[in-house]
């Protein structure tokens, strides 16, 4: 690992665990990952460094938080440029940052989903999903997975069924776990599987479009209805593709299968995008996308704002209107500087730098000692096809030079 040349003015690493020690809750010691804590320093793009100047490729992301890149130079700018007009407010004042986020967020999400509520966190999402699903259907039953993780509120630690998420007080009423569908390590499935995520060649058993094991965990789910609720349910939640639960992706259509059995019995069907939303899971924006289904709510935190603390809640007119027969505030949801850092976050694009922008990429690059080609439709593409004989060092050299490229060119701007 490369290190970074400075010297680090602050509190020692001793001193550090000594507070945290004794003035921090204990619980921040577990979450500790590691055996040796990382003493995190700094961080730019895809990259952290720790106190000592070691530097880290983050593919953890901050718990699948920074979805553009720590301290991005777009979003760092637009929080500046907020900063010095307008820290805070709420919504009880009408102000320009927070009508331009919940346009622009709406505009990429499907019709009906259109009205927005903003939050601080996935948390607190998702328990403003249950309180409005209670409130529209008139029910107040509600089912997720099991091994799903949907926050650590009261209300949704229910949500959530994961033994270490869980205290032996009275939480979540209402709350009941079903099967989850997993066709990898589940009862049902393996790794023959046509729809198992670890192959998609294969021959299986079953017949071309049907899936057996997804049928077995969709009778799991009608047994469910039978024995563990009452006939009527208010929602029913699903992380597109389950998180903390192991990275869990189900049959081919499951959920557009389970979709119709709960709104069969009244209830909302709900997508915690907290961790899946925003492009995580690649093929499309919303992982609810790759399942070809449409939900009544969508939950969503984390990447929304690539770690600022934000969260939002979006749904159709009619859910939201019920809701709105009494009264609910939010002191920092829709805080002007929260809303400036997710439109700029919204805007992070794949569109092609102009030509002159690749240019003066390319030719920083050969500066400093690599060359490399460039080709695709707009000349956008970084050409980069080294004889065999590269070493493992070589490909750590550019990857060196590459980034302070980049580096270059954002500091530009």
């Amino acid at each position: 690992m490369a290190k970074w040349l400075w010297s680090i003015q602050g509190m020692s690493k001793e001193r550090m665990m000594e507070i945290r020690g004794r003035n921090c809750h204990p619980m921040t010691m577990k979450v500790t990952l590691y055996k040796e804590p990382v003493f995190i320093h700094q961080g730019h793009m895809q990259w952290l460094w720790d106190v000592d100047g070691r530097r880290y490729l983050d593919l953890f992301a901050g718990v699948a938080t920074i979805s553009v890149g720590h301290c991005h130079p777009k979003v760092t700018a637009a929080a500046e440029r907020q900063l010095r007009t307008l820290v805070h407010t709420t919504n009880i004042y009408v102000y320009p940052p927070i009508h331009e986020y919940c346009e622009k967020l709406a505009s990429n999400l499907p019709d009906p989903l259109k009205v927005v509520y903003l939050t601080n966190s996935g948390s607190e999402a998702n328990d403003l999903a249950m309180c409005m699903a209670r409130l529209y259907t008139g029910n107040f039953d509600i089912i997720t997975f099991r091994g799903s993780y949907h926050g650590g509120s009261p209300q949704t630690m229910g949500l959530t069924s994961l033994v270490d998420y869980k205290y032996p007080v009275g939480i979540g009423l209402g709350c009941t776990n079903t099967m989850c569908p997993d066709v990898f390590r589940g009862i049902w499935g393996g790794s023959h599987c046509r729809d198992s995520p670890v192959q998609t060649t294969r021959e299986c058993n079953c017949a071309q479009g049907y899936c057996v094991a997804s049928q077995h965990y969709i009778e799991q789910l009608k047994q469910t209805f039978l024995t563990s609720v009452w006939s009527r349910i208010a929602a029913f939640f699903a992380e597109p593709i389950q998180g903390v639960g192991g990275a869990v992706q189900y049959p081919k259509n499951f959920l557009k299968e389970a979709y119709k059995l709960v709104r069969e019995r009244g209830g909302l069907c709900i997508a915690d995008e907290v961790q899946t939303g925003f492009g995580r899971t690649g093929s499309h924006f919303w992982g609810f996308q790759g399942h070809d289904v449409l939900p009544d709510i969508v939950t969503m935190a984390k990447g929304i704002g690539n770690g600022f603390p934000m969260g939002a809640v979006v749904t159709t007119r009619e859910i939201a209107d019920a809701f709105a027969g009494g009264f609910h505030f939010n002191t920092f949801g829709g805080n002007p500087l929260a809303c400036s850092i997710g439109s700029s976050v919204i805007d992070a694009s794949r569109a092609p730098l102009c030509p002159q922008d690749m240019l003066a990429i390319f030719e920083d690059i050969k500066d400093m000692g690599i060359l490399i080609g460039k080709g695709g439709m707009y000349g956008q593409t970084f050409r980069i096809k080294p004889p065999m004989c590269i070493t493992m060092e070589d490909a750590h050299f550019f990857l060196s030079v590459f980034n302070k490229s980049i580096q270059n060119y954002m500091e530009k701007r």
